[in-house]
């Protein structure tokens, strides 16, 4: 993953009140009312909001980060699948840019033109035979329509969580009409458990930014799921500390909870077989799920 190099400064972090029971550097998750409970896996992430600005792109990259292990994974898939590789959601080109160093075409489709750019920099930063495999697309996932074929198409990063649950099977039949004969979809989730949802609807992380830019910032994110319309609202109060000057910020992101039979179903209908699944317990309450889906045609 690219991030810009620099020293972080030794200033310590104004964090939330809510974070002040939080010591430097721990990540936990917890009650809302009092943030003592025990180490998180990963916090929330920002699928339905890509950054608009540079600042904004540290906490996106931060909520990505604990992910990173995915990428050797999509890499030995794009291998035995070849490309050319479609990335949808692709951000700032965390899967998109190594793919393409090593020699797959790519076409990274993002919402957001900051983070488009940020792609391009950072594979002309590598060089011209990273960027000439690069093209980029900026569109809506649930608005997607594509012009070429792939053998590989990916919705990393729980990205499928982003796309509403009534415009999901139209992403999904437009992918496979664009797969190549024996093409695949891959695709990775979140799995939650209903019951520990309906007993406990709010949750809490405090975290700290890995920052590179002489910043340090602090986070605390309040997730809210929404059972009546399968949704979470996660709110996120950062607290930037630099030379000068604290900043505070608020950003929030609602998404989909994915129901695995449902999207099965639609998988299904659209035309996609899956292959191969893989599902990984975060904690006692949720599974990281990756679907391996191959074009039925």
């Amino acid at each position: 993953m690219h991030t810009t190099s620099g020293t972080s400064l030794s200033v310590r972090p104004v964090a939330p009140a809510a974070l002040a029971p939080v010591p430097p550097s721990a990540r936990a998750i917890t009650h809302p009312a009092a943030l003592t409970g025990t180490p998180a896996d990963f916090p929330p992430g920002l699928e339905s909001v890509a950054p608009a600005d540079e600042d904004a792109g540290w906490l996106y990259d931060a909520l990505l980060g604990p992910h990173s292990a995915d990428v050797v994974g999509y890499l030995r898939l794009a291998r035995a699948c070849g490309g050319p590789v479609l990335d949808l959601g692709s951000g700032a080109g965390r899967l998109a840019v190594p793919l393409a160093r090593q020699g797959f075409s790519v076409e990274a489709v993002d919402r957001d033109a900051a983070c488009l750019e940020r792609l391009r920099t950072w594979g002309a930063r590598i060089g011209p035979q990273v960027s000439r495999l690069l093209v980029t697309t900026r569109a809506e996932l649930a608005e997607l329509r594509l012009r070429r074929t792939y053998r590989l198409a990916l919705l990393a990063g729980t990205m499928v969580s982003a796309v509403a649950p009534d415009a999901r099977p139209g992403l999904l039949r437009e992918i496979a009409a664009h797969l190549e004969p024996g093409g695949v979809l891959a695709l990775d989730y979140t799995a939650h458990r209903m019951r520990d949802l309906a007993r406990e609807p709010r949750r809490a992380y405090a975290f700290e930014v890995p920052r590179f830019d002489g910043i340090e910032e602090w986070a605390a994110a309040r997730q809210v799921f929404d059972l009546d319309g399968m949704s979470e609202h996660v709110t996120y109060h950062c607290v930037r500390t630099g030379k000068l000057s604290t900043e505070r910020t608020v950003r929030s992101t609602r998404k989909w909870i994915v129901e695995p039979d449902r999207l099965d179903a639609e998988l299904r209908a659209a035309g996609l077989r899956v292959e191969r699944s893989r599902r990984h317990r975060l904690d006692e309450r949720t599974e990281s799920v990756l679907l391996v889906c191959r074009a039925d045609r």
